[in-house]
């Protein structure tokens, strides 16, 4: 488990968080399998539309899950970027559709791919701690679409991450968006009720 920084130290706690992160991948190239597999059937509140995000870099991969899911009929989705400042739209996409970079050239369904709103998001996760706060690359886009989305109605939003990646307490900002669970190669739980 990570040792949260200070709460004005969040650069340094997401440099050591990376670093963690590799490690966790380079150590456990199954971990996505495993935690796709371990996600009890009926764990998650009912959901029609899943987004999860393409993997970049050590991330946990959510494709193993995101197939799962699909196999039981949910409809995917991929984020993609418009710019720094704003909210992440999300567009339908099925595993073999065609992909182009988006603003921060991560792989995501063309402007020609349907937009969706998803009630069920896998969120990538630098750290994360047991009420469900969550540590991202910095920039807020999934701070800015949470807000948004929830606004409009219910999102249920599940961290994917390492379970090396739990630190004991992040810090929060007043704009920081909290996960409703967590899911790891270690197993799936509620977090912050």
């Amino acid at each position: 488990m990570i040792t949260a920084a200070s709460p004005l130290d969040k650069t340094a706690l997401r440099a050591k968080a990376r670093s963690v992160r590799a490690v966790c991948a380079a150590a456990d190239p199954g971990a996505a399998d495993r935690a796709a597999a371990s996600l009890a059937p009926g764990a998650l509140p009912s959901f029609t539309v899943v987004a999860g995000y393409w993997p970049k870099g050590s991330e946990l991969s959510p494709l193993p899950l995101m197939r799962r899911l699909a196999m039981g009929g949910a409809e995917l989705a991929l984020p993609a970027a418009q710019g720094r400042a704003s909210a992440l739209t999300f567009r339908r996409w099925a595993e073999g559709d065609p992909l182009a970079p988006d603003a921060f050239g991560i792989p995501a369904p063309g402007p020609a791919a349907p937009q969706v709103r998803p009630d069920l998001i896998i969120a990538p996760v630098l750290a994360f701690d047991s009420a469900g706060s969550r540590l991202g690359q910095g920039a807020g886009h999934y701070d800015r679409t949470l807000e948004a989305l929830r606004a409009g109605g219910p999102v249920f939003v599940v961290g994917l991450a390492f379970a090396g990646q739990e630190v004991d307490r992040l810090p929060q900002e007043p704009h920081d968006q909290r996960l409703d669970a967590i899911l790891t190669e270690d197993g799936y739980r509620r977090v912050g009720i």
